[in-house]
């Protein structure tokens, strides 16, 4: 398959953080976004079936919904023959040979999404991720996450015993997600399934802009694994996490003091955002300036977040409340001008 808004304290922060948004060059063209999704070993025809369903709704989903090339997905599965779309058996050499030649042909302003899907174990205080042969471990992807530099990458390990991968991935321009809090829970997992929906439907979309971040997903998918559990009658056994601030601890949004979640609300499972080819955003200037306004937007969000602990907290949340509501109206303004309402 391979396939702005100045804002009065905005100025303040760009120069703490060393960003000078006003005079930087706006990138017209949209962004490329890469997934890799791996189905891993399954143990089961059950699961077989379940890890290969999961996987098959987010890369669908990524084409057909949000707008990817299918030159810049990747899936690697346990079977491949269970489907033409999967490019190849997952195993750990396939596994380090994707990553590593996505990580050489991946622009520097491209945004890499790595979905794992399966089993997980710990033992030793190591955690890994089954594949069929030699399963790779939380140090193991660390490495390979490395070589993407200062791209965006967000990493999602909806396996079990998967926790202990926040604090080895963890790191600027970074987003992980785990479907458990620690290695301790080692039972299989329902959040890969609830996450892969939230992409392919409607429904997460809580902020109603028409695309689904990665913020929206990962509360979307924790929300239906607790009601799950209760609908059954049993205590739940996984308890997803996310880390978007680079201090290697998970957020599970439950607390008003959790510290992540604002690079996560900016990033997306789709080309830049858009439905549109970058030849015709150059052609169009007002959809290219709004591109250009959510790109600053966007990273004055991040800046922000990186400053949250040296400010006073009604500060901001007034600040990140104000970049939002911004955000959202640009992202709907963009759909609009998309659409043909204004050409």
């Amino acid at each position: 398959m391979r396939g702005f808004l100045p804002r009065t304290g905005w100025r303040a922060i760009a120069a703490a953080v060393g960003l000078v948004v006003a005079v930087s060059p706006v990138r017209t063209s949209a962004q490329q976004t890469h997934l890799v999704v791996v189905s891993g070993a399954s143990g089961a025809a059950e699961f077989r079936e379940r890890f290969h369903q999961w996987g098959l709704t987010v890369v669908q989903a990524a084409v057909d919904k949000h707008g990817l090339d299918p030159d810049d997905v990747i899936w690697l599965a346990e079977r491949p023959e269970m489907d033409p779309l999967i490019d190849g058996p997952a195993r750990r050499e396939n596994i380090e040979a994707a990553l590593g030649e996505l990580s050489e042909r991946a622009g520097p302003d491209d945004a890499v999404m790595i979905v794992l899907i399966g089993h997980g174990t710990s033992s030793g205080g190591e955690s890994r991720f089954n594949v069929p042969g030699r399963d790779l471990s939380a140090t193991d992807f660390a490495f390979l996450v490395e070589r993407f530099g200062t791209r965006n990458v967000v990493f999602v390990n909806t396996a079990s015993a998967s926790g202990a991968f926040i604090s080895e991935i963890s790191g600027p321009n970074r987003t992980v997600i785990t479907a458990t809090r620690s290695p301790r829970e080692g039972n299989a997992t329902r959040f890969a399934g609830f996450f892969a929906d939230a992409f392919a439907g409607e429904v997460a979309d809580t902020d109603k802009d028409e695309r689904v971040s990665v913020l929206e997903a990962f509360a979307y998918a924790r929300r239906e694994v607790e009601r799950s559990f209760e609908e059954e009658g049993l205590l739940a056994t996984e308890h997803a996490l996310l880390d978007d601030n680079g201090d290697g601890v998970g957020s599970a949004f439950e607390e008003e003091d959790d510290l992540d979640g604002a690079l996560a609300r900016t990033v997306f499972l789709s080309r830049g955002g858009g439905r549109v080819t970058d030849a015709e955003i150059a052609a169009d200037p007002e959809l290219a300036a709004l591109y250009g306004q959510r790109q600053a937007l966007e990273e004055q969000i991040a800046a922000l977040t990186a400053l949250k602990d040296t400010m006073d907290a009604e500060q901001y949340e007034a600040e990140l409340e104000g970049l939002l509501v911004e955000l959202t109206l640009t992202t709907r303004a963009i759909r609009e001008r998309e659409g043909g309402g204004g050409r």
